[in-house]
């Protein structure tokens, strides 16, 4: 077994930590929550007072003053967990950074410490109707009048989006100037103008709430602007490395995961007098999955090492993503093939991991955009224009 040497033992108490709380608070739970369509908002505010918030922003803004390791051992238990209901990734390591790399101090003083104490629930409100994952070519406006930007459009898809008290919205603040045209927004959900769809129907991830989003007229102070106006598809390829980090940090923990639950049922299930373990092609599988899962642990691992100097761009994160979430289907369908019938039914963890994997090779850019940025970096074409 290959030693993981990006945890030092303090992050090793954390972890413990965070198992605890999932064992207590989430795993009871989650099944009833799948059936209401979403969590409780006291669920966010215990996860706030155990410090499982935000836990990288600065102690002076209220988070825990971490790194990503601390992130990223809350997203890998929840995701072996099969936690897939409550966001906090979403909240904590894709959302909070947009506010500490381009928020004013006010807007910073007035959100994270309410974010990080579970106060305040947060969504991004990027992918459209029409849109996918093309962000130059929003449809959702923001136009100025006088102090106020004036939104009007849709989003959908919008994970947390039934329940956020905030969002952050990409929006074009000039209709006609394509990227140079999109800026991100902050907009408070109480405000009018603004009204939440019906929360839509999935085939995984159902205790997570996910909506169509609308905006009819909807008036936020120019004060809301996280940023430079224009400058939102920078800010947004800037931050997507680490989103789509966050995606293969949890496909590889649900894997792993989905490989033990498969070992355990294996060595018990009795079949032609002996075990299911006992046939060579479950140990050929078995070996085959475990082989895959630690090369691709290995490079994950070592990605967010680069990330934590700072040093991983785009293209590895792509790779990364592309990677473990293909990876992620196939060890899921594999798993799943193992237990039969048992693992058609919705009571085995193994049946509802492999319908929440499914989301990985869309959320957070598609398998087929990872390969496009990928593609792109090989041709020498591609190459002398992005330089």
């Amino acid at each position: 077994m290959i030693p993981r040497t990006l945890f030092s033992e303090e992050h090793e108490i954390i972890r413990d930590s965070v198992r605890r709380f999932i064992a207590t608070e989430i795993t009871p739970h989650h099944a009833a929550w799948e059936k209401e369509g979403m969590v409780p908002r006291a669920l966010w505010r215990k996860a706030g007072e155990a410090g499982l918030l935000c836990t990288a922003i600065p102690a002076e803004y209220g988070g825990m003053g971490g790194d990503f390791l601390h992130g990223a051992i809350i997203i890998e238990e929840m995701a072996r967990a099969g936690a897939t209901g409550p966001t906090f990734y979403l909240h904590s390591e894709i959302i909070s950074p947009y506010l500490l790399h381009y928020g004013t101090e006010e807007q910073k003083r007035t959100w994270l410490p309410r974010m990080a104490a579970g106060e305040v629930v947060t969504a991004l409100g990027m992918t459209e109707p029409s849109g996918g994952s093309d962000l130059q070519n929003l449809k959702t406006t923001a136009i100025r009048d006088g102090d106020d930007y004036v939104i009007n459009g849709q989003k959908v898809f919008i994970t947390a989006g039934h329940s956020a008290d905030l969002l952050m919205l990409a929006c074009k603040t000039d209709p006609k100037a394509g990227a140079r045209g999109v800026s991100l927004i902050l907009v408070e959900t109480e405000r009018t103008g603004f009204q939440r769809g019906q929360r839509l129907e999935k085939i995984g991830c159902k205790a997570q709430d996910t909506s169509e989003l609308f905006f009819s007229d909807l008036r936020v102070p120019v004060t809301n602007l996280l940023g430079e106006e224009g400058r939102g598809f920078y800010q947004l390829m800037k931050e997507l490395a680490q989103e789509r980090l966050v995606q293969a940090i949890r496909a590889v923990a649900a894997s792993e995961a989905a490989l033990e639950w498969t070992i355990d049922y294996a060595v018990q299930r009795k079949m032609f007098g002996q075990t299911l373990a006992d046939f060579q092609n479950t140990q050929f599988k078995l070996a085959e999955m475990k082989t895959e899962l630690a090369a691709q642990r290995v490079f994950v691992d070592r990605c967010i090492e680069l990330h934590l100097q700072a040093r991983l761009d785009a293209v590895d994160a792509a790779m990364a993503k592309l990677n473990a979430t293909e990876l992620q289907g196939k060890v899921m369908d594999q798993c799943l093939q193992f237990f039969g019938g048992w693992g058609y039914m919705s009571e085995y963890p193994i049946a509802r991991a492999f319908v929440d994997a499914r989301m990985a090779r869309i959320g957070g850019g598609s398998s087929e955009v990872m390969k496009q940025i990928i593609a792109r970096s090989l041709l020498p074409d591609n190459r002398k224009r992005s330089g």
